[in-house]
């Protein structure tokens, strides 16, 4: 058997398993963490993977990785070994840049410490033990047809 991204980290997240109509064939969606090919093209179809929106997903797992091995030289790991009250202040200190420069500073700067901020929230969701996919799920059910 063989595992898709045990030598070159580059995984797929599988978004949804769908049956056919003859039930006779899976159709597998999956979000690559990066490059899926072995000869390191974003596809062993010459096809351009446009996944880059969803990079919080493989952040996600960059986060969950630096939890586990908790490289010295690792920002993420001090600030999970800090402890959640330290983590919380660095989402709250995040989300005041954020309205800051919404409201003064130019579009470049917004979308800098908007990302900072969603950084510090993922690593905050990782010390609580909660998946993006949860998130996903709270939000994909909070617009589901009445």
């Amino acid at each position: 058997m063989w595992t898709k991204g045990l030598t070159s980290g580059n995984e797929l997240l599988v978004q949804d398993i769908l049956l056919d109509c003859d039930q006779d064939a899976l159709l597998i969606k999956a979000e690559p963490t990066g490059p899926v090919c072995h000869t390191g093209k974003d596809t062993c179809f010459n096809e351009k993977n446009n996944g880059t929106d969803n990079f919080l997903s493989a952040l996600e797992i960059i986060i969950e990785d630096r939890k586990r091995s908790a490289p010295e030289e690792s920002y993420t790991a001090k600030l999970l070994s800090a402890g959640l009250n330290k983590i919380s202040q660095k989402v709250g200190e995040e989300a005041t840049e954020v309205v800051i420069a919404a409201l003064n500073e130019s579009d470049e700067k917004l979308k800098n410490e908007t990302a900072d901020l969603l950084y510090h929230l993922l690593v905050l969701l990782q010390a609580k033990g909660i998946s993006l996919s949860e998130i996903n799920t709270v939000l994909a059910n909070r617009h589901q047809p009445e």
